[in-house]
């Protein structure tokens, strides 16, 4: 059993209250894979140029990655920097260089095109489309998007939407996608549209998950000290969709034991620049951080009936 990844893989430039780093390992499938492989197996279909450095690639190999998928194109890496402001909420882009990810035409080899689990990153919704176009007999199909898409190619964007099981998106996507101006009516207006299952990101807020019959909310797991949230959303996606794969059966339990465990991963992940804070969690230590959700998440109901006698 294996998860299939469909994203970019680039060099950030990041700056935060914290520090500056410079052309480090990042993209939508390298923090999805490196945050899902704790789970399962993960094959990376995605794109980067000649100049990719050899110390990255390293690190997704010594990750045991599948790299199979992994195109190398004549030319640049994609390239993306950006600083956060002072409380990390929000952050300014300063350059963004597709390079040969903007020629990006997926190609899945063929023992990924017999995976049961797909998550198509935030990739231009064609491309979502000829990757789903690629699958043999997929069971498990999530995606996420983002405002560009949103804006620019609504109408493939909802073709997507009608073809997969679930998204994951974050809270201004969600309003932008329905025009809904509070989270929770715009969550449950994307069942609407298709998916049968909606994630939402809310940052150091945590998530929550709007089913057909169900519904969950899961705090963030406190971090004394923030570094980095550059890609926590797509670590937030791999431990979601790493451990509800891992388990095997999508109902009501296991969806929300899996939202914990995309938060819990998502709490490594801001701990460093980078992927370097994912690199450093373990297995022992993501459990550990999902029962301590577990258990400032309890609480007994049993005797304070009284109190409104």
């Amino acid at each position: 059993m294996a998860i299939a990844v469909v994203g970019s893989i680039g060099l950030d430039t990041i700056e935060t209250p914290a520090g500056r780093v410079t052309e480090v390992l990042g993209g939508s499938a390298a923090y999805f894979a490196l945050s899902a492989r704790y789970f399962l197996p993960v094959s990376v279909v995605a794109v980067v140029g000649q100049d990719f450095p050899a110390e990255a690639r390293a690190t997704l190999q010594q990750a045991g990655l599948d790299l199979s998928g992994l195109e190398v194109s004549e030319g640049k890496t994609f390239r993306w920097e950006g600083v956060y402001s002072d409380d990390m909420n929000t952050r300014k882009t300063l350059r963004t260089e597709l390079n040969v990810f903007e020629r990006f035409k997926p190609k899945l080899p063929r023992e990924t095109r017999a995976l049961k689990t797909v998550f198509l990153a935030n990739i231009d919704p064609v491309l979502q489309g000829d990757v789903l176009d690629q699958l043999e007999k997929p069971q498990l199909v999530l995606a996420d998007t983002m405002n560009y898409w949103i804006q620019s190619k609504r109408a493939e964007l909802l073709g997507i939407l009608r073809r997969v099981r679930m998204l994951i998106i974050n809270e201004e996507e969600a309003r932008e996608i329905t025009g809904e101006a509070v989270t929770h009516k715009a969550a449950r207006a994307i069942l609407s549209l298709g998916p049968e299952t909606v994630v939402v990101k809310q940052g150091e807020h945590g998530a929550f998950l709007q089913g057909r019959d169900e519904y969950f909310s899961c705090p963030a797991y406190p971090i004394g000290t923030v570094v980095d949230p550059t890609g926590a959303g797509d670590t937030f996606a791999g431990g979601f969709v790493g451990a509800l794969a891992r388990m095997g059966r999508v109902n009501d339990r296991n969806l929300r034991r899996a939202v914990v465990y995309g938060c819990v991963l998502a709490s490594f992940t801001v701990e460093g620049f980078g992927v370097t804070g994912l690199l450093r969690a373990s297995r022992e230590a993501i459990l550990d951080r999902a029962e301590g959700i577990a258990s400032m998440s309890r609480f007994d109901l049993s005797d304070t009936a009284r109190i409104l006698r």
